[in-house]
């Protein structure tokens, strides 16, 4: 019996999804303002012979690049599909989450470095100018986290950004803190004592990323979907005897795909139309929006190697 093949783009599993036109807003918005950021930071950090504050503007111009890649998979989630790639280009949003947390990665490895190197060779540095403009970076990066924190849990590159800028606040915080007690107390140790403990609150945070990233890299089950509960909802449709030789991935950051084999009862075999209907019903309220389901007979045998 040959197989069925529906690529459902029913608008009510957009629940799911981020608005596009809300997230592209959030996206340009945060590189207009950190970009501009970064520049604030570079002329302060020159201008004071501020390490820390050369080091942030490093970190925070790995954002922007981070927020212009997540951006651009946006778009190219609007790109028609062609005959090399079916299913458009849905998947670069994947490629853009799992390059963005390997980014935040390196951000890390470079900070926790100037961190211990300032620790060995405390550097002189203006605490005073050096908190005053990392509370300027807390207030714009707070901004920024606060665009993403909405659609946060619905996409992976969303989640990526929000981590980026909320991380970014949190880094600001650390330096302004460090600035108030260097500017007191002349303790220039404090700066990379503050930087290691960001350092480890930013691997915490992005682990999560990675794994979940790499996750749908490798076409693994999204996180959010169980297959179990996915056989129980199909198995309630009725003329649905079984289903099995299921395979779930992500298309996208949003997107979900599925096939399987439906084990049909006799009596319901003329009524697959229906039953495809319900079944894609349910499939899209457990958010799964792309379907190819293959019906069999009760009696058949599945011929795949892996059923």
């Amino acid at each position: 019996m040959s197989a069925d093949h529906d690529h459902s783009h029913h608008h009510h599993h957009h629940d799911h999804a981020p608005k596009l036109d809300q997230v592209n807003t959030a996206f340009i918005v945060g590189i207009i303002l950190n970009s501009v950021f970064v520049i604030i930071e570079v002329i302060a950090g020159l201008a004071t012979h501020s390490l820390s504050l050369l080091t942030d503007a490093g970190h925070n111009l790995s954002d922007v690049a981070g927020l212009a890649l997540a951006l651009l998979a946006f778009k190219l989630t609007k790109v028609n599909s062609n005959n090399n790639y079916t299913f458009g280009y849905k998947r670069s949003t994947i490629i853009v989450s799992f390059f963005n947390a390997l980014i935040l990665f390196v951000a890390v490895g470079f900070i926790g470095y100037e961190a211990i190197m300032r620790f060995l060779a405390p550097e002189t540095v203006d605490g005073g100018v050096m908190a005053w403009v990392a509370f300027i970076g807390i207030g714009i990066n707070a901004f920024t986290a606060w665009l993403f924190v909405k659609d946060k849990d619905k996409d992976l590159n969303v989640k990526g950004a929000y981590l980026h800028m909320a991380v970014d606040a949190i880094v600001s915080l650390g330096v302004v803190v460090s600035g108030v007690i260097i500017y007191f107390t002349k303790w220039y140790w404090v700066d990379s004592v503050v930087s290691l403990i960001i350092a480890i609150v930013i691997l915490k945070g992005t682990w999560s990323l990675l794994m979940d990233s790499l996750r749908l890299e490798m076409a693994g089950v999204p996180k959010a979907i169980e297959i179990e509960n996915i056989k129980n909802e199909l198995l309630k449709c009725k003329g649905v005897l079984d289903v099995h030789h299921m395979h779930v991935w992500a298309l996208s950051t949003t997107d979900n795909a599925i096939t399987a084999h439906v084990v049909i009862a006799p009596e319901f075999v003329s009524t697959f139309e229906n039953i495809k209907k319900d079944l894609r019903h349910r499939l899209e309220h457990l958010n799964i929006q792309h379907s190819t389901l293959e019906p069999e007979f009760a009696d058949e045998d599945c011929k795949q190697p892996d059923c």
